[in-house]
């Protein structure tokens, strides 16, 4: 007989890798997100955050989100659909929407349920997604969750998205899904080109703005703004509350009309608690923030800058990423986890990414910075990778 469970007894490749020593993932941070974190009781500097503006740990918002708890308590005890709506939820959407330049929004608790139900709820059989091969697995996973189908294009590869798009009969629906800034290479999608192919082939289209927002464009507002395409090019725009905001959420901002559908049809927020006052208090907080200072904004793209410098003199690949978010490519698995092993012995915080999350010899380290990241602990960071790249035969 089966035993359902099997598959756990068998499942071993993390546990080597604990044996080894050189397992890096789910490590007990003893401290609140900043440039500095401690953990068994020794300081890191944080170098694999998506804390990117430094505002998780920033004194105004933790007034913030005080005040909300003060209020409202630690949470709201049930579903929005039901008695956990609040007139900060609703602020918060008006907050967004107009942020963002939309007419409506509506919050999630989390990115990931946000994507479920958004594109889950969108999709009816005969629907067609058509999605980046590097989009997030939230979006994959809300495809997959849905009625339609889902046609992948090669990574930013317009030839490829026109060829897919073409080949699809035209009285189905088709929703085009792309990420705006890419999470583990940091390049920015071709909008305007994904534009252009969308009304082509009558074809409706969301941008995930997850690492876009309060990144790119002038005012941070993301890859709309990043293209001068805010005037109705893009129909959707998504996104998460969990990087430049500082706290957890996710958001989707449209016409009015497609966010009362989602509202009343989004499987994974009417049967969901609702977001705690605590992280809608932040979020609020973080978004005055950023509208009304982009200081942050300039400095964290001024010790990337420095950080990316130094690493290519190094002679280290950085790969295609325009953005904040540095992608140190290593090559093999076993390098990946030596030189996250490497750089952790020397108190520098990484994240060692390997197959199959990237095809099978392109492992990498993310590396990313905060706003409040100052000019001496990004040399200790050059530093440091200069030592473990050397003695692992990475450069010369």
């Amino acid at each position: 007989m089966a035993d359902i469970f099997q598959k756990c007894k068998e499942f071993k490749d993390a546990k080597l890798l604990m044996r080894m020593g050189i397992y890096g993932y789910f490590q007990p941070v003893e401290s609140a997100q900043d440039t500095e974190v401690i953990l068994e009781g020794k300081k890191f500097i944080m170098a694999g955050s998506n804390n990117y503006l430094g505002l998780a740990n920033n004194p105004e918002m933790k007034k913030a989100a005080i005040d909300a708890v003060k209020k409202y308590g630690t949470g709201c005890a049930g579903s929005r659909f039901l008695n956990g709506n609040t007139l900060m939820h609703e602020k918060l959407e008006e907050q967004l929407a107009r942020f963002k330049h939309k007419e409506a929004g509506l919050i999630f608790a989390t990115g990931y349920q946000m994507n479920l139900g958004v594109v889950g709820c969108l999709l009816k059989k005969g629907d067609v997604a058509i999605v980046d091969k590097l989009d997030h697995a939230s979006i994959l996973d809300g495809v997959k969750l849905s009625d339609g189908e889902m046609v992948r294009y090669k990574h930013n590869d317009m030839e490829d998205l026109e060829k897919v798009l073409s080949k699809i009969e035209p009285e189905k629906g088709k929703l085009i899904i792309v990420d705006g800034v890419f999470s583990m290479e940091g390049d920015i999608c071709p909008l305007p080109e994904i534009v252009k192919l969308a009304k082509k082939y009558n074809a409706r289209l969301i941008v995930d703005d997850a690492h876009a927002t309060g990144i790119i464009g002038k005012t941070g507002r993301g890859t709309c703004e990043h293209f001068g395409l805010e005037n109705g090019e893009v129909d959707l725009v998504v996104g998460t509350c969990s990087k430049t905001f500082g706290t957890v959420g996710g958001f989707v901002v449209g016409d009015a009309d497609i966010i009362h559908y989602i509202r009343h049809n989004a499987r994974s927020m009417i049967f969901s608690a609702a977001m705690p006052p605590v992280c809608v208090a932040s979020i609020s907080k973080a978004l005055d923030m950023i509208e009304n200072d982009t200081s942050r904004r300039d400095r964290l793209f001024k010790q990337s800058a420095r950080l990316r410098s130094g690493l290519e003199k190094l002679g280290f690949n950085l790969g295609v990423s325009q953005t904040p978010i540095l992608p140190v490519m290593i090559g093999s698995n076993e390098n990946c986890f030596k030189m996250w092993k490497a750089l952790h012995g020397m108190g520098i915080f990484v994240n060692s990414v390997v197959s199959p999350a990237v095809p099978p010899g392109h492992a990498l380290m993310r590396v990313t910075l905060m706003a409040t990241h100052t000019d001496k602990q990004v040399d200790k960071i050059i530093e440091c990778f200069a030592i473990a790249g050397k003695s692992l035969g990475i450069i010369k």
